[in-house]
């Protein structure tokens, strides 16, 4: 059986497909943001079960925020999981690159 490759080459080879680099370019402000919210959790030392008690909210939201539920989230709800990681919310605009 065929080893299976690991995430980055993986990725590379997706890339390479002009649909699917699209579609990943839609989302990759979501994806920056997914890293940045683990990053300050982790930072924070806090588990998923941790942010959620502090948030009131139950664990699974956390995980479901952490694998890229932000799409329908507010930007008042993700303004609170920022601040319960001692962290600000900063939402900016920028002028897309054109072609």
């Amino acid at each position: 059986m065929a080893k299976r490759p690991d995430f980055k080459s993986f990725k590379e080879e997706a890339l390479k497909n002009a649909k699917v680099r699209k579609e990943y370019e839609a989302l990759r402000s979501e994806f920056e943001l997914i890293i940045e919210f683990i990053k300050a959790r982790k930072l924070a030392k806090l588990s998923q079960a941790a942010l959620a008690k502090k948030l009131k909210v139950t664990q699974p939201s956390i995980a479901r925020l952490e694998g890229g539920g932000y799409a329908t989230t507010s930007i008042s709800k993700l303004s609170k999981v920022a601040n319960a990681l001692g962290c600000s919310l900063q939402v900016s605009l920028q002028a897309k690159k054109r072609n």
